[in-house]
């Protein structure tokens, strides 16, 4: 799966794709997920060698940490073009049908958020993954007719950040496989900077970026996020990104040497300050802080468990030691 590596600085033509720019181009470019690599790299150079379209693979994970860029590398190493929906954009059969009947032989087609396709549309994706047909029923009541399309061999590429919203029936037939992608390591999200510093033509030592990697959540998605936000505000000061520059950055964008943003600390200090700690309900937490629960449940509450912020008991949520501390010094 190696391909050649190449780098470009982003010129104005650019600008307005910034994001897609710093996605990386090649396996070689993409930092971490080495066990989804070598299994990637095995399916799909098999695939490959056998002139097939390669099995159908169901990646899932947060949000931000590489699912869409995983598709099209291995659209890339198919040597196939993709073609990218989204769950919420499928409403109707006739939906589904278009996409599927306008692909190639060989072609990847990536539905993101696929958690969130219908029942309706599901069943109709059955027997296209498994038989590489389309069933349309034409009419209704007694007089209603089956009609069979049959469908190019295609190559179904599918992410979620909800796997548990999926049914049993659809996630059984991702025979490639179903990954999940995990949190990066400090390390990796500072390889990662170093791509993309390199990329905007920004010179920056290490340690300062792995300064920001460890306010990044782990997540690639916003450590770009981060770093864009630093070389907006070294460019207006005419400089390079130093520490100073880092640090005005992140007291400007409310986020802590921890990666906590406001949303996060007001959570903690709900907990500790009006309820002494915990435990308490996370329908009094939204109540107390004007968050809504699912917001606090899927986005708020794992980054805080994983910093050992928070607790979660039988009995509500309960802030830490650690939480208690890091307050008080900030």
């Amino acid at each position: 799966m190696s391909e050649p590596t190449t780098k470009k600085n982003i010129t104005r033509d650019d600008l307005g794709h910034l994001d897609q720019t710093l996605r990386p181009q090649t396996w070689e470019e993409y930092v971490g997920q080495s066990q989804i690599k070598e299994n990637l790299r095995i399916l799909l150079t098999a695939a490959r060698e056998r002139g097939h379209a390669a099995e159908h693979i169901l990646l899932y994970g947060p949000p931000g940490l590489g699912k869409t860029t995983l598709a099209h590398l291995i659209s890339k190493t198919l040597g196939t073009n993709i073609r990218t929906t989204s769950g919420p954009a499928i409403e109707r059969v006739g939906d589904l049908a278009a996409i599927l009947t306008n692909l190639a032989p060989g072609d990847v087609l990536f539905i993101d958020e696929i958690h969130r396709l219908s029942k309706s549309i599901e069943e109709i994706l059955y027997p296209a993954m498994e038989s590489g047909v389309l069933d349309i029923i034409i009419g209704k009541g007694p007089s209603a007719r089956t009609v069979q399309l049959e469908l190019p061999p295609f190559t179904l590429v599918a992410a979620t950040t909800r796997i548990s919203l999926l049914s049993a029936p659809l996630r059984s037939r991702f025979s490639g496989g179903t990954f999940r992608l995990e949190f990066y390591s400090d390390g990796e999200i500072a390889d990662i900077l170093e791509r993309s510093a390199s990329l905007l033509g920004m010179a920056s030592a290490r340690a300062i970026l792995e300064s920001i990697a460890r306010r990044c959540r782990a997540t690639p998605r916003t450590a770009n996020y981060l770093l864009k936000r630093c070389r907006d505000l070294a460019q207006l000061e005419k400089g390079t990104i130093s520490g100073a520059i880092v640090d005005r950055t992140f007291t400007l964008l409310g986020v802590d040497t921890l990666g906590l943003g406001a949303p996060d600390r007001a959570v903690l200090e709900v907990i500790i300050h009006k309820f002494g700690g915990g435990p308490v309900g996370l329908n009094t937490i939204a109540a107390a802080t004007g968050e809504e629960q699912s917001t606090i449940e899927d986005v708020i509450e794992p980054y805080l468990i994983r910093q050992g912020l928070l607790e979660r008991t039988p009995r509500g949520r309960i802030a830490s030691a650690t939480a208690y501390s890091h307050l008080e010094t900030i």
